[in-house]
């Protein structure tokens, strides 16, 4: 869905923005939200510490438990659990360990059935473990529909598809034409899918990260929130952590800190964060919900280099993200950037666009927030400070399923075990690193101009996409 004139706000997405709260969906709950926890005052000593309070560090901390219930395990958050990327994504939860198969088998080819095979294990343990705990968070393996809306993209996807079925890797996976895929989702703009009925499911991301606390706490990890760490150094035979109004010494550490700046200043020039966007709708009535159909619930992303994500809720309301991903110079980070009107309007106007049918349908919220890419679009791992500390990063948006796998990885590097995850390449190598301001920013800049380029261009890409690809460094959005 490319953009052009028709983008700028119709009366139509005006009015339909009128009433809309600027806050998270997610996080505007507080029948379950939970009031948040005590800071850390004084000293702590412990085995494991964990740093962070989203999913990467909540799953840390619940599955080292799981691994060994006598280690002593602090987790400390600089805010409260679940209030950044966590708890106000899109809430497709994603086998997907590589950012979609085509960008794993792109650059892992030797380790792509491996990997895809990982990756659905580790969505059936995410299912089993939000079962296990009794976490309530609307948990619906629904699968999800890769969509085209342009010519080139359907193509695109038919080839994604054979890719598949060649190399085995085609089990749950569908090829829909035009009036396949509209039997699934109403909409005029589609022209073919690709439906992966296994390979993701829906759920509520706060909850997700609220229910994981709970966990973890009844496990006996000791949560501190508003416990930012301000430093991270060698102490004796482990490491130190300070916070506003106290020190916690620990064997090991792991970091779950994801796009704000590691505590591990060399990892610092491999992560980009950048601002995502979405809209929540009103609770569609019987009948706007009939004229869409989308009686699979599945979750839906269209196919362009700027795309969108949408999906629904259990309330039957309608997510509706993506397409503008915003990059600050300097790599800032700021609250003053969660709301963007400019933004808002755009995405307004597309969505009526995509379902004219909903015209009336109101916006309850608006949000914004930052979220870590990396140049290769999927996680990296490493350790530091003679392997006491682990570290996972650069989930680039798909984070709410592979941080667990990413978890799993840390605890692994953290033991000096070789694991089938440690040997492989996604583990063991890193992406390229950005380059320093300005460059970066320029670089940024001129990627995100050939992208929406490309996607007027009938998706071919220019000659900086080529190089860009060339390097390894090839980018989505």
């Amino acid at each position: 869905m490319t953009d052009s004139p028709a983008s700028s706000a119709s009366p139509v997405a005006l009015r339909a923005l009128a009433g809309a709260r600027p806050e998270p969906y997610w996080l505007d709950d507080p029948e379950h939200r939970p009031e948040p926890g005590a800071a850390l005052v004084g000293d702590e000593r412990c085995d494991l510490l964990v740093v962070g309070g989203g999913y990467s560090g909540l799953w840390t901390a619940l599955l080292a438990k799981e691994r060994d219930p006598g280690r002593d395990v602090v987790l400390i958050e600089g805010r409260e659990l679940g209030w950044a990327a966590s708890g106000r994504n899109g809430g497709f939860c994603a086998a997907s360990l590589t950012h979609g198969f085509a960008n794993g088998l792109a650059r892992w080819p030797g380790e792509i059935a491996r990997l895809e095979e990982l990756g659905h294990r580790n969505l059936d343990a995410i299912e089993e473990a939000v079962q296990r705990y009794g976490i309530d968070c609307d948990f619906e393996r629904t699968g999800e529909i890769a969509l085209a809306t342009e010519p080139h993209q359907a193509e695109e996807l038919r080839e994604a598809a054979e890719d598949a079925r060649r190399l085995g890797l085609d089990e749950g996976l569908t090829f829909l034409d035009g009036d396949a895929v509209r039997e699934h989702v109403d909409s005029p703009t589609f022209l073919a899918g690709l439906w992966d009925r296994r390979g993701v499911a829906m759920l509520n991301p706060a909850r997700l990260a609220w229910g994981l606390g709970r966990a973890c706490a009844e496990a006996g990890v000791r949560v501190y929130e508003r416990t930012p760490a301000r430093e991270l150094a060698a102490y004796g035979d482990g490491v130190a952590a300070r916070t506003p109004y106290g020190r916690v010494f620990a064997r090991r550490a792991a970091l779950g800190t994801n796009a704000f700046p590691s505590l591990v200043r060399r990892v610092r020039p491999y992560i980009v964060p950048v601002y995502d966007y979405a809209l929540m709708t009103e609770p569609l009535s019987a009948r706007q919900l009939a004229s869409v159909g989308w009686s699979g619930r599945q979750g839906l992303s269209d196919s362009a280099n700027h795309f969108h994500y949408f999906r629904l809720t259990a309330d039957n309301r309608i997510l509706w993200g993506g397409y503008d991903i915003l990059y600050h110079y300097g790599s800032r980070i700021a609250a003053e950037h969660d709301q963007r009107p400019e933004t808002f309007r755009k995405l307004a106007a597309h969505f009526f666009r995509c379902f004219p049918q909903l015209e009336g349908l109101g916006f309850s919220h608006t949000w914004g927030g930052v979220i870590d890419t990396c140049s290769r679009f999927s996680p990296f791992f490493g350790t530091s400070h003679g392997g006491r500390v682990g570290y996972a990063a650069g989930f680039t948006g798909l984070g709410v399923g592979a941080t667990r796998f990413g978890a799993e990885v840390m605890l692994d590097l953290l033991s000096g075990e070789r694991t089938e995850r440690t040997e492989l390449e996604l583990v063991r190598k890193k992406p390229l690193p950005f380059p320093p301001e300005p460059v970066r920013w320029a670089g940024i800049g001129l990627t995100q101009w050939s992208l929406a380029r490309a996607d007027a261009r009938g998706g071919r890409r220019n000659l900086w996409l080529r190089a860009m690809d060339g390097v390894g460094m090839g980018f989505d959005s």
